[in-house]
């Protein structure tokens, strides 16, 4: 039996959409032929989700052909099949062989594909800051006729201005992440294995919210006293005391797209030190959301959050949010100062306002926003509040 299409996220249109702004960019590139690598973008050109980014891939994107073509290894070709809104035939698997082969790999398959439908008369765009120094020069070697073309984030500059189906989309993780935010509310308290409150709240985040599941888990960071200053561990084998602290960053995910929301939560009385520190963050928050109206820069942003802290004495040390969509991180725009990124409406970030003062001193606290010509709009509902439990 055949593997059967998969219900498509996006309507035909969606994809084609996106396409053709790829190939209006590669044109002005004077790329014939683009290979799209990063596991993001291939899910944002085709649907795709599956985890098979591991071992050699590629969507090949061609100026005359209005469906790309996407090469992987032949065990993940039924997956491509069922979710990729190409046709069937566009999707081309290769064979164990090549897995673990010293030789030769999967990116010997994507060149031979180009050279024999001769696009490597001109240029072949590479995502090369993503892909190992050897196959870079694999593609040189073999396709000595082509310029290789540096096409590093190209496409994840086109995905920073997301479509109205897009934020629909955003819309429905964000609600799944409020939904896991609020179970942490409930199952965080003094006597509970971090691991069991960890284990309720990841299990809201798949059973979703609204009648919509969540398609895959994302990063999940729970960082308790006397950890609190760490930015990006799991949970432990401890439980939690009366008077811990308890920082988490989580999202729910619908089909790649991702909505990020950080909280700090204490059990019982915070200290007055936590507190004056989330009053100012809030305030900073709520100043930089202001800041980021359409036609404003990434720039603008940050010094809007900047100001507003540091007249309540603190001040942040890393950035305060990027660029954010599909597996979370878009490696474009930054907000911070010096960020020349003007704003555009439907850009949507993360405003992570994580601040990691000391070794013994931390705090977090975000809003997943979109660009509108009235500042940001956040997508999550959750109160800004140091939540007491």
């Amino acid at each position: 039996m055949a593997m059967p299409k998969g219900a498509q996220v996006f309507p035909r249109s969606e994809y084609l959409r996106r396409l053709s702004a790829v190939r209006s960019e590669m044109e002005r590139r004077e790329v014939e032929a683009l290979v799209v690598t990063t596991p993001a973008n291939i899910t944002y050109l085709s649907g795709y989700t599956s985890k098979s980014g591991y071992v050699p891939q590629g969507l090949v994107v061609s100026l005359k052909d209005e469906e790309p073509t996407f090469i992987t290894r032949r065990m993940d070709s039924p997956a491509a099949i069922h979710q990729m809104f190409i046709d069937r035939n566009q999707v081309i698997g290769y064979p164990e062989a090549l897995i673990a082969n010293p030789d030769l790999d999967g990116y010997d398959v994507i060149i031979d594909f180009i050279l024999d439908k001769g696009l490597d008369r001109k240029g072949i765009g590479l995502e090369t800051k993503f892909l190992p120094a050897s196959t870079v020069e694999k593609f040189k070697s073999r396709a000595a006729g082509a310029k290789i073309v540096d096409c590093t984030n190209a496409v994840t500059w086109i995905r920073g201005v997301k479509s109205d189906l897009e934020i629909a989309m955003m819309r429905e993780a964000a609600a799944i992440s409020d939904g896991g935010m609020l179970r942490a509310k409930e199952v965080i308290g003094a006597g509970v294995r971090e691991a069991d409150a960890s284990a309720e709240i990841i299990a809201t985040l798949v059973r979703g919210a609204n009648g919509k599941p969540g398609t895959d888990v994302a990063s999940f960071f729970l960082c308790s006293t006397p950890r609190t200053s760490t930015c990006h561990i799991r949970w432990t084998e401890e439980v939690f005391q009366q008077g811990s602290q308890v920082n988490l960053e989580l999202s729910g995910v619908r089909h790649g797209y991702t909505c990020p929301l950080m909280r700090t939560m204490s059990v019982g009385k915070p200290s007055d030190h936590i507190r004056r520190l989330h009053e100012g963050e809030v305030a900073g928050l709520e100043a930089a959301l202001a800041a980021a109206k359409t036609g404003k820069t990434c720039s603008d942003v940050a010094i809007a959050f900047n100001t507003a802290l540091k007249k309540h004495g603190f001040e942040k040390e890393s950035r305060c949010g990027y660029a954010v969509g599909i597996d979370w991180t878009e490696p474009t725009a930054s907000l911070k100062e010096g960020d020349a990124t003007i704003l555009k409406p439907n850009m949507t970030f993360h405003l992570m306002l994580g601040n990691w003062i000391d070794e013994d001193v931390g705090y977090v606290i975000s809003e997943t926003f979109r660009v509108t010509d009235a500042g940001g709009e956040p997508f999550t509902k959750v109160p800004r509040e140091l939540f007491e439990v």
